[in-house]
């Protein structure tokens, strides 16, 4: 919402800088987003008001003129015209050479330089709103109003700022000057003076002219309609044209201008209807036609169908209610009676229609935000009395007010109580009632309710009465419904800065274990960082997918729904590897040969044994992985290979690491993955899952063939409650340097290097190890594997000497021998 100063200024007055009014309104929760300087690239001693002394005809061009201008202090200045407008005797803008103006031409703004035209030297120009950037109108001149004062600066007489500011959705009143102007009122101290909306009734009665009906009063809460006959349609005002430019509106026609002034004004919009295009001179507000067409302001036909709600004459829709107008009862150049609208709509119905047009307007913004229909009488009062000053006529005697969804305001409570309790300040009720009532609210007379009781009970004036006000919202305002409605107010008028920091009422309650969600968003932030994917599916599958990962035939009977969209949606999902098999086979196909690394984290749902009837299925939250393509983007000095088991086992790593679990790799046996290539993942007494890579049987059902696919699979409760709470601890880093050593083992083909590799780790001074070559063939016994670990050693006290790390390793390889048989490998026999 864009709000010139200007305008804010003839309802309250502002007795500080554009800056500091527009940090107050931020501070108060109404954020000014940006401030638009209206005039502050006018140079102050080079565009000035100008007075028109006389205007004389250019001697070599019939469409040039030479208007001479008097810029005060005596000076006078003849330039070179080309305006059809310019006049003797008028106020205008005029700009010395140097000025920087806006060029049409080049459309960039230049430094205006002496000219010879047609044989006559021009050094200055009358300027038109384009060059000042005021407007879009360059084919006059801009005519001052004559109160102007000649030679003055002209950012001192039009200059303005205007406030652009970010409206929430809670706050529809702050779509208005009004309602900015209140805020300004409670936050300077300042009062509100709103215009006069009396206006003479000279013509005959309403009731007997127009007749309107409310045939769907559950769409429409309230309804206002005045007449005025014998209007002259023209341009509005210069006053009127500034001030809709500034807020960001288009000038069109002086009927049309009033309504989006006033909506603007007031935050009510309205709507304008040629009265003699209304058929019957009847309205009726309902609900559309399925199929009826409606053509639009836009020019565009629009099929509608119900709830959407229209304002129609006796035959046909001539208004999409709280969107658009219609084209068929649009004002026209001869347009001389007008219907002018002013209602309430209801917001859900609004925004529904609007969105299923797509049609957006400033009307259905405000709609949609639930705007008060206390405001529909007074907006409609106002238009007609700019109306009739501006386009003349005769407004016919009383509006039309039709009212069904009438409710009576309620009276909200605020007690002192309450605002210690939630701002930790004791304000007075005197200061709660000031600062309300700077806001426009009312105080209400109490209900009867316990308090009586009280003093009944105990004959004598209860301490709660005293420390309870009863306050009605303003008219303009709908978001107020509760207590806290009211504490919040109170807590931005006087400033969120100004409440003293206070400490915690009670003890910081010690820190608990993960929830499960929380757990899942770090699982998914980890995946995400160890550079996968993430994938969406539906929860629902068809049994095709589910039996192409052996899921039918291996796991738990499948749940069918009872209304299924499609068969390829009928069945709850009870695995997630069917879901990343199909979304790796549809990013393969436009992947262009580069590696896929992709995750999906959902829920299957599995049923319960010997469940009953309609009885809900367990959900577990599962996260599945699967890896496939080059490991490397392609490049000349990388080489082509792809992702293979250890590669999904690195990301799990890093995964476990950063979580702080220590899991552990088993050999097993899957449905779909390949012998000998899968593992089962072990944390604590807890298997949690699943890596390895798919079977190239199960690739080829998905069209998978060609590369390799690894997939893992993790039970993420069953994770999060095998990791520790205290599993990761702080440990300095030690001053002292790392000895590295390199042990060559032999041991069994069947003993895991996860097993070897925890034997090692255990010793006090080992920081780290990581195996770097495995060897079976000649020179290895039968049933025996070759396992190098490069091993670092570590001290947090000294630097270790060799005879420290060779007794450090004297002791590891006696752990190795005892516990699973290691003898280190000559390397010379």
């Amino acid at each position: 919402m864009r709000v010139p100063i200007s305008w804010l200024k003839q309802y309250v007055p502002i007795g500080v800088s554009s800056k500091e009014l527009a940090y107050r309104l931020t501070m108060a929760g109404i954020e000014v987003g940006e401030i638009d300087e209206t005039g502050g690239d006018w140079d102050r001693d080079n565009v000035i008001v100008g007075h028109v002394l006389k205007v004389d005809s250019h001697p070599n061009a019939d469409r040039l003129t030479l208007p001479t201008v008097d810029i005060g202090n005596g000076e006078t200045a003849t330039v070179v015209c080309g305006a059809p407008n310019v006049a003797a005797g008028q106020k205008i803008a005029f700009a010395r050479e140097g000025a920087r103006l806006f060029s049409p031409r080049s459309g960039k703004v230049e430094t205006l330089k002496a000219a010879n035209i047609r044989g006559v030297e021009s050094a200055g120009m009358v300027c038109s709103s384009l060059e000042l950037q005021l407007g879009e109108d360059h084919d006059g001149i801009l005519v001052l109003d004559d109160d102007a004062p000649i030679g003055m600066p002209l950012v001192d007489y039009l200059g303005d700022a205007v406030l652009d500011i970010e409206v929430t959705p809670n706050r529809p009143d702050c779509l208005s000057v009004l309602g900015v102007a209140h805020e300004v009122a409670a936050l300077t101290g300042g009062a509100v003076t709103e215009p006069d909306l009396s206006y003479p009734e000279e013509g005959l009665e309403i009731d007997g002219q127009v007749k309107i009906e409310i045939a769907n009063p559950e769409l429409c809460y309230r309804y206002t309609a005045s007449l005025i006959t014998g209007i002259k349609m023209g341009p509005s005002p210069q006053w009127m044209q500034d001030a809709l430019v500034k807020a960001g509106q288009r000038p069109i026609v002086n009927v049309v201008d009033i309504t989006n002034y006033v909506m603007l004004e007031y935050g009510q919009p309205l709507h304008a209807f040629d009265f003699d295009a209304v058929k019957d001179r009847t309205i009726i507000v309902r609900a559309a036609r399925q199929g009826e067409e409606h053509v639009t302001l836009d020019g565009e036909k629009r099929v509608l169908s119900p709830p959407m709600l229209v304002i129609a004459d006796s035959t046909d829709a001539v208004g999409l209610a709280g969107v658009m107008g219609g084209a068929n009862a649009e004002m026209r150049d001869g347009t001389t009676s007008v219907l002018l609208e002013s209602a309430n709509f209801d917001p859900v119905n609004t925004r529904r229609t609007a969105g299923a047009l797509r049609l957006r307007t400033d009307a259905s913004y405000r709609f949609e935000r639930g705007i008060r229909a206390e405001l529909a009488p007074r907006a409609l009062r106002r238009a007609t009395k700019l109306i009739l000053e501006i386009a003349g006529g005769h407004a016919a005697k009383g509006i039309i007010d039709l009212y069904p969804g009438r409710r009576e305001p309620r009276p909200v409570k605020i007690s002192r109580a309450r605002l210690k309790q939630v701002l930790g300040v004791d304000f007075t009720m005197s200061r709660v009632e000031s600062v309300l009532s700077s806001l426009g609210f009312e105080r209400a007379k109490e209900p009867e309710g316990i308090i009586d009781l009280i003093e009944a009970v105990e004959a004598a004036p209860a301490p709660e009465r005293d420390s309870t006000l009863w306050m009605t919202a303003p008219y303009w305002r709908s978001d107020i419904s509760i207590e806290d409605d009211l504490v919040e107010e109170v807590a931005r008028v006087v400033g969120y800065d100004s409440i003293p920091e206070t400490m915690l009422a009670t003890s910081i309650p010690p820190r608990g274990e993960p929830s499960l969600r929380t757990f899942r968003e770090t699982l998914k932030d980890l995946l995400a960082s160890a550079g996968m994917q993430e994938t969406i599916s539906y929860s629902l599958t068809s049994l095709e997918s589910l039996g192409k990962v052996d899921a039918t035939a291996s796991g738990p009977e499948p749940l069918k729904i009872a209304n299924p969209m499609s068969v390829e949606l009928a069945y709850l999902r009870t695995t997630l590897r069917a879901s990343i098999l199909e979304t790796m086979e549809r990013n393969r196909r436009v992947s262009r040969g580069e590696g896929l690394r992709l995750f999906e984290v959902g829920r299957v749902y599995l049923a319960k044994e010997e469940a009953r009837e309609r009885e809900l299925p367990d959900e577990r939250e599962m996260a599945v992985g699967a890896l496939s393509g080059p490991r490397f983007q392609s490049s000349w000095h990388a080489p082509r290979v792809n992702m293979d088991f250890f590669d999904a086992k690195g990301v799990l790593e890093t995964v476990f690491a950063k979580i702080g679990g220590h899991v552990e790799y088993e050999p097993v046996r899957d449905p779909i993955l390949h012998p000998g290539k899968a593992a089962r993942m072990v944390c604590g007494d807890a298997v949690v899952g699943v890596v390895g890579e798919v079977h190239p049987a199960v690739l080829e059902r998905f069209g998978l063939e060609g590369a390799p696919v690894v997939l893992f699979e993790l039970d993420v409760e069953a994770l999060r409650q095998a990791i520790p709470q205290d599993g990761r601890r702080y440990r300095s880093a030690s001053r002292f340097p790392v000895s590295h050593r390199d042990l060559a083992l032999v041991v069994d083909t069947g003993v895991p290097s996860g097993k070897v590799q925890s034997i090692i780790d255990r010793h006090k001074l080992v920081v780290g190890s990581t195996p770097f070559d495995v060897y079976q063939g000649e020179g290895i016994g039968h049933g025996k594997k070759s396992v190098a670990y490069r091993i670092a050693f570590q001290s947090d006290r000294d630097t270790l000497t060799s005879e420290q790390v060779d007794r450090a390793q004297g002791d590891i390889m006696r752990q190795l021998r005892r516990e699973v048989g290691a003898e280190l490998r000559d390397l010379h026999g």
